[in-house]
C-alpha cells in the first residue's frame, strides 16, 4: 500500500503500532476474471463471474467489525466488475482506506471520474515491457494515453510499478516505465518476476544495474527501506529472516470469501471471512511460514513490518502437515466452504 495523503497515513501508522490484533490490509478479490491473458499471471480466469455486489457488503461489513486498516480491490480484473465503484464507496464509508490494483486497459475518462466519486484513494498499474509481447500486452505503447487520462482527471494517487525479470532483452523497458511514471508525477516502484510460490532467482547483472538505476529514478525512503529489510538478499540469491504475519495483519480474500496467506500459498487457513475471528488473527499471527525466507510477495512484507521486533511465532508452519489442499491439518478447526485448488505452475509479479 502506498497511500500518499497524510491524513491516512498517520492514523494507519498509529493503529499499526498500537494494537497487533487487526488486519493492517485485505486483498479482497472482487472478480477472478481478467480481459488479459499474461503468460507469467496465476491470478485469473476467463469465466468466473463478478461476486455479487450484496456479498461483497457483508465481506466488507466483516472487515471493518476486524478493524481491518485498508482494502485494495483486486482481481483478475476489478474493473469488470459492474459495481466497483459501489464496492469501493462501501468500504469508504466504514472509514477502510481503499485502493485497487488494474491493468488499466479500461480506464477512461469517464470510468477515472466515477472512481474520483467512488473515494477511491490509490490506483496501481504494473507495466511489464514497453511494446506488447506473447508474455505480456501490459505495455507502455498501449497504456500511455490511460496514463495521461489519469495524470489529467484522477483524484487519487497513481502509481507505477514497472517489471524486471520477464527476459533479459526486455529488462531496460523497466527504465523507460519508470521514466514515464516520474515524468507524470505518478508515484512508482519496481517489481520482479516470482514463480508460483512467491520466490525469485537471483537477477543477472543486467537486472541488477537496471534494479538499481530505478532506485535512482524513484529516490523514495519507501523503495530504499523496502530494499535494505527484503530485496538486497533476494536479488543476490539470499533468504530473509523474518516474521510473516499473513493471515494476521494480511489477508488474501478469494472470490469464495475464503481467506488464505496471500494470492501465492492459496489454500490455507480457507476460513470464509465472515467466520474469521480475533482467535484466527492471533493463530496466525504466531505461525510460522515455511515460505518466507525466499517470499517476494512485498505487501505482506510491508504489513509485517509493522511487527518486526515484537510478537513471537511459536506454532509450526501447519501447511507441512496438510495433505489435501483447503483442508486444515489434524486438530484445527475448519470452516471451509470449499476447497481451493493449488496455485497454477506459472510466475506472478512480486507484489500482487
Amino acid at each position: 500500500m502506498r497511500v500518499k495523503d497524510i491524513k491516512s497515513v498517520v492514523p494507519f501508522v498509529v493503529r499499526a503500532i498500537a494494537s497487533r490484533e487487526h488486519p493492517l490490509l485485505a486483498h479482497l478479490v472482487v472478480t477472478r476474471r481478467c480481459n488479459l491473458s499474461c503468460t507469467y499471471c496465476n491470478e485469473f480466469d476467463k469465466v468466473s463471474n463478478p461476486v455479487p455486489l450484496e456479498i461483497m457488503k457483508r465481506r466488507i461489513a466483516h472487515l471493518a467489525r476486524l478493524k481491518t486498516a485498508a482494502v485494495t480491490c483486486t482481481g483478475g480484473e476489478p474493473l469488470l466488475h459492474p459495481d466497483l465503484e459501489s464496492i469501493i464507496s462501501e468500504c469508504r464509508g466504514y472509514g477502510i482506506i481503499t485502493t485497487m490494483i488494474t491493468n488499466g486497459y479500461l480506464l477512461t475518462k469517464e470510468r477515472i471520474l466515477k472512481l474520483n466519486a467512488s473515494g477511491l484513494q490509490q490506483l496501481e498499474i504494473s507495466i511489464d515491457n514497453v511494446v506488447p509481447d506473447d508474455v505480456s500486452h501490459k505495455s507502455l505503447k498501449v497504456l500511455d494515453r490511460k496514463l495521461r487520462l489519469l495524470r489529467d482527471h484522477a483524484e487519487f494517487t497513481v502509481h507505477i510499478n514497472s517489471v524486471l525479470g520477464i527476459s533479459d532483452d526486455r529488462t531496460p523497458d523497466a527504465i523507460e516505465v519508470a521514466r514515464r511514471a516520474k515524468q507524470y508525477k505518478f508515484s512508482r516502484s519496481v517489481g520482479i518476476i516470482h514463480d508460483s510460490g512467491g520466490t525469485i532467482e537471483p537477477l543477472s547483472h543486467k537486472q541488477l544495474a537496471t534494479y538499481k538505476e530505478i532506485g535512482k529514478i524513484s529516490r523514495s525512503f519507501e523503495h530504499s527501506l523496502y530494499y535494505r529489510l527484503f530485496q538486497k538478499n533476494l536479488i543476490e540469491g539470499k533468504q530473509n529472516d523474518w516474521k510473516c504475519r499473513a493471515g494476521a495483519r494480511y489477508l488474501y480474500i478469494c472470490e469464495d470469501g475464503l481467506v488464505h496467506w496471500c494470492s501465492q500459498q492459496r489454500g490455507y487457513p480457507a476460513i470464509p471471512i465472515e467466520d474469521y475471528t480475533m482467535e484466527d488473527i492471533r493463530r496466525e499471527y504466531g505461525t510460522q511460514k515455511n515460505c518466507s525466507p525466499s517470499c517476494t510477495v512485498n505487501c505482506v512484507q510491508a504489513m509485517s513490518m509493522f511487527d518486526r521486533w515484537r510478537g513471537k511465532q511459536e506454532t509450526p508452519d501447519p501447511t507441512s502437515a496438510r495433505g489435501t489442499i483447503g483442508r486444515p491439518p489434524h486438530g484445527h478447526r475448519s470452516r471451509s466452504t470449499a476447497a481451493i485448488p493449488p496455485a497454477t505452475q506459472s510466475p506472478g509479479i512480486l507484489g500482487r
